[in-house]
């Protein structure tokens, strides 16, 4: 008998689960079983899901194959068709006790290859919480699942479910926990973060879980937010931003394009001035803070003069950490049935183009941090990151998991170099 393998694709949300899956598993004895936690976001992920399912048959020839994340949530039929997967589970029952218990330490009493229930109907808060994971300096925290927004390329909703919120008292009681085990930082998390509390009582929003947490965890040296939409900022994370030195100048953004004509066919809510202006009044309430952004080039319709509006974004809202896609038809959302549909290679050079932006204003940054000192969080010995959430290394070990300061003395091409 060998304890289950897990194999996790996609986003920092997915290695969270599969945290929490890991503990399921364990409880209810599953054995000679490898778990493969999909993501769905584009047609690409599934192939690779797909790919990897059966490499993964091929390197454990006895072991049973459970399928489940969000490609098996919105595809199913296409894993259950694979002679390599034994079980199918969705994106709500991979997090529910009961599944795992039915599969039991050798998949006894369970009948159902495929458990695919209906995400839509999903009401409850968010799942299974696990008390951190990743490195032993910094825990990650869900506060938030699914999504209400239909933007046109994205078929994540479909994956994830409705959006629901995990009630700020439960998120505290965690957080303390963490502190207590000695994390110095905690992200919190979610698919659409800034929509958080949109289904609580009173309706809070992510800066008033912000505050509250600052407020309540005294002891927590360090609270990062993950990504957020910048057009639904409440005017709490707008203060938290301003008058918390525990929230990091760090904001990663889901701004998608800088074009207003396809930011409308996206159907995305905010339009290019909205991002410059928010990244102009955060940068007024906490200057040096940092941005990073997710950037799709290729999107259907975009003509070489939409792109130059998403290429000049970047210097307009000063953004440093870039996360560039280019556009991947996903059949089942409205983008991949719109005419004049960009060629790939085509949206696959205006990605490099953005990514060359990208790596441009990394080196201007890398270069304005030289003969500075900084706070560094180490993530292992030689390792760590700034409040900016740039990287550093150092030739000297320094302890793991603590906060260094640091005198920033040079940099390479993506990190910089720093001594005590």
């Amino acid at each position: 008998m060998t304890t289950p393998k897990f194999t996790t694709l996609g986003c920092r949300l997915n290695t969270y689960e599969t945290e929490a899956m890991k503990e399921l598993a364990a409880e209810a004895g599953l054995s000679d079983a490898v778990v493969v936690n999909t993501c769905a976001v584009t047609a690409e992920a599934v192939r690779k899901a797909r790919q990897e399912i059966r490499r993964l048959r091929r390197d454990n020839p006895g072991a049973r194959i459970i399928v489940t994340g969000c490609a098996a949530q919105t595809e199913p039929e296409t894993f259950a068709a694979m002679t390599e997967v034994d079980r199918v589970i969705g994106n709500t029952e991979k997090m529910q006790p009961e599944t795992w218990a039915r599969l039991g330490p050798d998949f006894i009493g369970e009948t159902e290859r495929v458990t695919v229930d209906d995400i839509m109907s999903v009401t409850e808060t968010a799942g299974h919480l696990i008390d951190g994971f990743g490195t032993r300096s910094r825990a990650y925290v869900q506060v938030q699942n699914g999504c209400d927004h239909r933007c046109t390329f994205c078929i994540i909703p479909y994956g994830r479910g409705n959006s629901r919120s995990v009630p700020a008292g439960v998120v505290v009681d965690q957080i303390r926990r963490l502190v207590d085990r000695g994390y110095n930082e905690v992200v919190l998390t979610g698919v659409d973060l800034t929509s958080w509390g949109a289904d609580l009582p009173g309706e809070p929003h992510l800066g008033d879980l912000v505050m509250r947490i600052l407020k309540l965890v005294p002891d927590l040296p360090r609270l990062r937010i993950s990504s957020i939409d910048s057009i639904e900022a409440d005017e709490n994370l707008m203060q938290a931003i301003a008058t918390e030195p525990r929230l990091m100048p760090h904001l990663h953004l889901s701004l998608q394009h800088g074009d207003d004509l396809i930011l409308k066919r996206m159907k995305r809510r905010h339009l290019r001035d909205d991002a410059i202006r928010f990244c102009e009044e955060a940068r007024r309430l906490r200057p040096g803070i940092t941005f990073g952004a997710d950037i799709i080039a290729g999107f259907p319709t975009e003509t070489q003069a939409h792109f130059e509006n998403s290429l000049k974004l970047v210097a307009d809202c000063d953004l440093t950490w870039l996360h560039v896609f280019p556009y991947s038809k996903r059949e089942g959302t409205p983008a991949a049935k719109i005419p004049n549909q960009v060629d790939g290679t085509v949206a696959k050079a205006r990605a490099a183009r953005l990514r060359a932006a990208g790596a441009a204003q990394v080196a201007r940054h890398l270069a304005a941090q030289v003969g500075a000192t900084h706070r560094v969080l180490m993530e292992n010995p030689h390792m760590g990151r700034t409040e900016h959430f740039t990287e550093v290394d150092f030739t000297t070990p320094q302890p793991e998991g603590q906060i260094v300061t640091a005198r920033i003395s040079g940099h390479g091409e993506t990190r910089l170099t720093g001594a005590v």
